[in-house]
């Protein structure tokens, strides 16, 4: 039975009902010695609130998508094939020009997103990767044109449903693709819970995981290959929230040649910052893998542009620092949550879905006109306008 399918959901429901039922229909209708209906009563008191916690839970779950399957829960799911050394571009030298077209087969979900299981040919990570489709993307007018790519991380745990389902992106950004407020992205979610019990990181480990690789080489190439995506830095941009907000910024940082923006909501720059990342394990990967270490030490700075957007103690102390070490052409927009938007949840990263996206819609130079008219050339650059970027619960840093 699924972890989050109906199905199991209702049957804590009915379980639930039937332990509140016991106690009230059987206390006081016990028989025999006492140290037997002592036991009974403390059995059914145990089966209430074992399954008074367990719906709770699956509710909790259900609402954040912190868990897919029992494999995660339990912490026995590993998707990691091999985890050979990649060097310092993750492609271990391969001309990944020269492999081999990545055909995929996709399942159709719900809201039209579909699912593929996608076996990462440099990275070595076996997982699944969800993708949905701008309105615009299905239509004659548009069958030569390449549209722009956004990847979405969740936090850790999280799963890679969660930004069509807790953050319901697709819903809140599909009719203003249409409308033209938003540009229309290709919106890709990989899994990033690839090892059990611990956060990758977004790291490659050699012998360990290849999470970098996987997310900025293998689901890239898979989605060039299969869809009518940009095949250049200038389309693609990589946003997350909490420790997938980490990974977003550090991936833009580090791999320019892949990536022209991220957004970060809630996140930070240290890898300690998720105390079970990988690499958060020694000093070595914290600054390999820290973002505003990256952007200090650059030797030229990165042409990418950076939207930060965080509380006090919660994200926004880290964009401030990346907006301060930043030099030309690196940008860096922070965006102060005040604490009384809400914590560190779903509640609190909904909201600021439109406005990244708007902000996106900017940084990549799309423009209303050519979309609404694209040519057959099918530049990203032929897109959409954005509209005034709304802030909802956010306000410019002070």
């Amino acid at each position: 039975m699924s972890l989050t399918g109906t199905s199991f959901l209702y049957t804590l429901i009915a379980l639930a009902v039937v332990a509140l039922t016991l106690p009230l229909m059987l206390w006081s209708r016990l028989h025999g010695p006492r140290i037997v209906r002592t036991a009974a009563r403390v059995l059914m008191l145990l089966f209430a609130q074992g399954t008074a916690v367990a719906l709770v839970f699956v509710l909790v779950n259900n609402q954040n998508n912190l868990y897919d399957n029992w494999a995660d829960l339990l912490g026995t799911g590993d998707h990691v094939q091999q985890a050979a050394n990649l060097g310092a571009d993750g492609t271990g030298g391969i001309a990944l020009k020269r492999l081999p077209r990545v055909r995929q087969q996709f399942t159709p979900l719900s809201d039209g997103v579909r699912e593929t299981q996608l076996k990462g040919r440099v990275s070595g990570v076996n997982a699944e990767v969800y993708v949905w489709l701008p309105p615009q993307y299905g239509k004659p007018a548009y069958r030569h044109h390449r549209f722009p790519v956004v990847e979405l991380l969740p936090g850790y745990p999280g799963s890679a449903k969660a930004w069509f389902g807790s953050l319901h992106a697709e819903k809140q950004l599909r009719p203003l693709m249409r409308d033209g407020r938003v540009a229309p992205f290709i919106l890709v979610a990989p899994r990033t819970n690839l090892l059990a019990g611990v956060d990758t990181g977004c790291a490659n480990i050699p012998g360990t995981v290849n999470a970098d690789s996987w997310l900025s080489v293998d689901v890239p190439k898979m989605v060039m290959d299969n869809f009518r995506a940009e095949s250049g830095p200038a389309g693609w941009a990589v946003a997350g929230y909490s420790a997938g907000a980490h990974c977003a910024v550090k991936l833009a940082v580090a791999h320019p040649d892949r990536y022209r923006a991220a957004v970060s909501m809630s996140g930070y720059n240290d890898p300690i910052g998720e105390r079970n990342s990988l690499a958060a394990q020694s000093l070595r990967l914290r600054m390999a893998n820290n973002p505003y270490l990256l952007l200090r030490g650059a030797r030229t700075p990165p042409r990418i542009a950076l939207y930060v957007s965080g509380q006090p103690g919660d994200g926004y102390e880290a964009g401030v620092a990346l907006e301060q070490v930043a030099k030309a052409p690196t940008t860096v927009h922070v965006v102060y949550i005040p604490k009384s938007a809400g914590g560190h949840n779903m509640a609190l990263w909904r909201p600021q879905v439109v406005p990244a996206f708007e902000w996106l819609t900017q940084q990549l130079g799309l423009s209303t006109a050519t979309l609404r008219a694209p040519s057959t050339a099918g530049s990203t650059h032929a897109a959409l306008a954005s509209g005034t970027a709304s802030r909802a619960a956010a306000v410019r840093r002070p």
